[in-house]
């Protein structure tokens, strides 16, 4: 059974079969799933859906896309989110320099205060970061947070062991199975399989060979098998390996 690490099922993609899909994704090989947040909305969304499938765990914050409008009092709202059983962490929360739909200010401001929130209520963290590779580590690393995942993580094997040093997890997805995935090949090839988590991030990042269509946690056999064939094991090792990080890291005992 696969532990999707990152989802985004309260998508308005999913609108039309999302219970028809949760309810079937079992019989996918899919155990579990975290439905994470990228704004407060959506932050809400995943609780919903957390009380509703058994299955499902909320991860809850607000994306470098959205902190332009964040206030205290989302920050206090977060923090009454967390309070809810099923969430399990803060996210998905960092810095996106690529397309900068909030001011660098911004993100950097609220990354620090999210990352604050996480580290006084002792949760892991999982961490969005694009084109702003080392601010993001440097940042982590002054925050004192020491537990999470960097979320489809595109940075160079030499970082991705220097998070891994720090007690972190790499969140590895569908761009692993693209043509021109040498950097993700890299890291998969340098840190070890303990320190790997598998996600779909769907509605997005659709692997080979299905790319181009919506993503969804079944996809995940993909993922498993280019992992597997890079590390030279087999797919049942990497989905039993992967599906005890991701336990492991959120502490989910179930």
């Amino acid at each position: 059974m696969y532990f999707d690490s990152h989802a985004h099922y309260n998508d308005e993609r999913f609108d039309e079969d999302r219970d028809a899909l949760l309810k079937d994704i079992h019989e996918k090989g899919v155990g579990y799933i975290i439905n994470v947040g990228a704004d407060m909305p959506s932050s809400r969304e995943s609780i919903a859906l957390a009380e509703e499938y058994p299955f499902i765990y909320a991860v809850v914050g607000v994306h470098p896309h959205e902190v332009d409008e964040m206030t205290l009092t989302d920050l206090e709202e977060l923090e009454e989110m967390t309070m809810h059983p099923k969430v399990v962490g803060i996210g998905e929360i960092g810095l996106d320099f690529y397309y900068n739909h909030s001011t660098e200010e911004n993100q950097l401001k609220w990354f620090k205060m999210q990352l604050e929130l996480a580290k006084k209520l002792e949760l892991p963290v999982s961490i969005h970061s694009r084109d702003a590779c080392q601010l993001t580590f440097d940042t982590i690393v002054a925050s004192g947070v020491k537990e999470g995942v960097i979320h489809c993580f595109s940075g160079s094997h030499e970082l991705a062991k220097e998070y891994v040093k720090r007690g972190f997890y790499i969140g590895i997805g569908g761009s692993l199975t693209f043509k021109n995935a040498r950097k993700a090949v890299e890291v998969v090839e340098h840190i070890p399989l303990d320190k790997i988590l598998i996600e779909t991030d769907c509605p997005y990042l659709t692997p080979v060979p299905h790319r181009g269509k919506r993503n969804d946690s079944s996809y995940l056999s993909y993922v498993i098998q280019k992992i597997a064939e890079i590390k030279g094991i087999t797919e049942e090792e990497v989905a039993k390996v992967t599906m005890e990080n991701t336990k492991r890291l959120f502490r989910i005992e179930k």
